[in-house]
């Protein structure tokens, strides 16, 4: 089975910043795409930002210029530098995985989410 588990959720001032981390654990060979999403209360879950096995990244609009993601291939991590938050970044970031090879495929897989909440 493959796991992904995040950390580095908090609360945190208008205008602060976050780094969130999920690494993925199982027996992985490659993993093609990983990135992370969100959920704010009463709205839908929506894609935050991703990144390929070769680098190319991808952004929602309402946090470009303010959020990066990165990854370690290596380590099977990736991770998510927030700045300059802003009350409606609150919300649950999932982490999220396609394209994940091990003795089996899996298309996708989810991890458990995240608390992170812009609050003064």
């Amino acid at each position: 089975q493959v796991h992904l588990v995040e950390s580095g959720g908090d609360l945190v001032q208008p205008g602060g910043s976050l780094r969130l981390s999920c690494a993925a654990s199982g027996s992985i060979v490659f993993i093609e795409v990983m990135g992370w999403y969100r959920q704010a209360p009463g709205k839908e879950r929506e894609l935050v930002a991703t990144i390929t096995s070769s680098g190319s990244t991808n952004y929602e609009d309402s946090v470009k210029g303010r959020f990066t993601v990165s990854r370690n291939s290596a380590k099977k991590t990736v991770y998510l530098q927030m700045n300059s938050l802003k009350p409606e970044d609150t919300a649950i970031y999932y982490c999220n995985a396609k394209g994940v090879q091990t003795p089996r495929w899996y298309p996708e897989v989810w991890g458990q989410g995240t608390l992170v909440t812009v609050s003064s």
